[in-house]
């Protein structure tokens, strides 16, 4: 199983990115698949989800401006960011259950204020 996350960049705070995460060796569809983050110093931490089924959830700090999404045709799942803030700064990375499953390298995003 590979999952390359890209679509990160460099972006004023209030700006929008959109992350894609392109899975091989998994139908996406058929798993929740987690994106998390990890700002520099400090510890990797989970931002969103989506079940098979399609039940969303996101970290408090992010509801209302991430929406977790996926395409089953192009097996890939998205996490598009809106109103973004300094602190959503750091590498994303998405990730399936499977502890099998090693992590990426991750997109990184940089908020300038």
């Amino acid at each position: 199983v590979q999952l390359q996350a890209s679509g990160g960049g460099l972006v004023q705070a209030g700006g929008s990115l959109r992350l894609s995460c392109v899975a091989s060796g998994l139908i996406v569809s058929m798993h929740t698949m987690d994106w998390y983050r990890q700002a520099p110093g400090k510890q990797r931490e989970w931002v969103a989800f989506i079940t098979s089924g399609g039940t969303t959830d996101y970290e408090d700090s992010v509801k209302g401006r991430f929406t977790i999404s996926r395409d089953n045709a192009k097996n890939t799942v998205y996490l598009q960011m809106n109103s973004l803030k300094s602190e959503d700064a750091g590498v994303y990375y998405c990730k399936n259950r499977d502890l099998r499953t090693r992590w990426g390298q991750g997109t990184q995003v940089t908020v300038s204020s």
